[in-house]
């Protein structure tokens, strides 16, 4: 058998590495691996790639969307309150008091004066107000710890000047409300279980205050007024810890209030309360006043029958 010329069976060879033969007859398709049969291939891998990318995508800004939502619905912080608005009136009031007391140490801007005062920028309304109403601010000297007196402003001062600090870098905000709606907005039943978690171990449970390290103390709440007592709340006086929104939400602010308000107003249905100190002090009373009554009764009966 005469053998094909050397062309020939170069041209047979590139045919059979560019095609596969189909079974059943003689067409040939083109290989996977080729050229023509890749192009497409990889088109239709970039496009789905392309789409499951975007899907993705959209999927995360929708999750995102209801995350934030949901904080946003249940966070403890997100809570509106109807805070004091200031009149431009009140500002300008609030800054002609602070120039007259307040100036020599915080500065002329609420910055601080060294060795003097701290700067108040940032403080809130509701921290002056706490301050000046309480009659610890302006202080007379610089101790450990300022105790509470007669306050130099009347009540409506002490918020104009607050007004005015909250103008100067804003800060925490006390509600538009009078002593007597925080009172009576709130859960007494819930605000003594709040009040034992969060306070009583300072204030003492009967909120007759009690000692602390360094010679500083809790002061008693017997006379704070419900507004001095959310203030001290949400701007942490002192040694006293901050509960902003996060840590105490308003309405359970508003339950503490109530609780105290209640142990403020209900009488001792045992006649003397002994300071409402606690079960320790009244078994103590009991015993040095009881047990010495008995004894001297039980040695004049002795004697009397002598």
């Amino acid at each position: 058998m005469t053998e094909a010329p050397w062309w020939r069976r170069t041209r047979s060879a590139l045919q059979r590495v560019g095609s596969v033969q189909v079974p059943g007859g003689s067409a040939t398709r083109p290989r996977s691996g080729t050229a023509v049969a890749s192009r497409p291939a990889t088109r239709r891998v970039t496009r789905s790639r392309l789409r499951r990318r975007a899907l993705n995508a959209v999927r995360l800004v929708l999750a995102l969307l209801v995350v934030g939502g949901l904080y946003t619905v249940i966070a403890p912080g997100a809570q509106a309150e109807d805070v004091n608005t200031a009149s431009a009136e009140d500002i300008a009031a609030g800054k002609a008091l602070f120039e007259q007391s307040c100036i020599s140490c915080h500065g002329r801007n609420g910055q601080g004066v060294d060795e003097r005062g701290p700067s108040i920028i940032g403080a809130g309304s509701a921290a002056v107000e706490f301050q000046v109403a309480t009659g610890r601010m302006p202080a007379t000297a610089q101790n450990a710890q300022v105790e509470r007196r007669e306050p130099l402003y009347s009540r409506e001062q002490a918020q104009q000047i607050g007004a005015y600090i909250q103008s100067l870098g804003g800060g925490p905000e006390l509600p538009n409300e009078t002593d007597d709606q925080i009172a009576a907005g709130g859960d007494v039943a819930r605000g003594g279980t709040l009040f034992r978690v969060n306070c009583s171990s300072c204030h003492a449970f009967g909120i007759g205050g009690g000692a602390l390290s360094s010679g500083k103390s809790a002061p008693s709440l017997a006379d704070s007024s419900p507004r001095d007592i959310w203030a001290a709340m949400l701007t942490g006086p002192q040694n006293m810890p901050v509960f902003g929104n996060n840590q105490l939400t308003p309405d359970e602010k508003r339950d503490i209030v109530a609780y105290i308000h209640y142990l403020q107003t209900d009488p001792d249905p045992g006649g003397w309360g002994i300071g409402r100190l606690g079960p320790v002090a009244e078994g103590l009373a009991v015993f040095l006043i009881g047990m010495v009554a008995l004894v001297f009764a039980t040695l004049w009966i002795v004697g009397k029958q002598q």
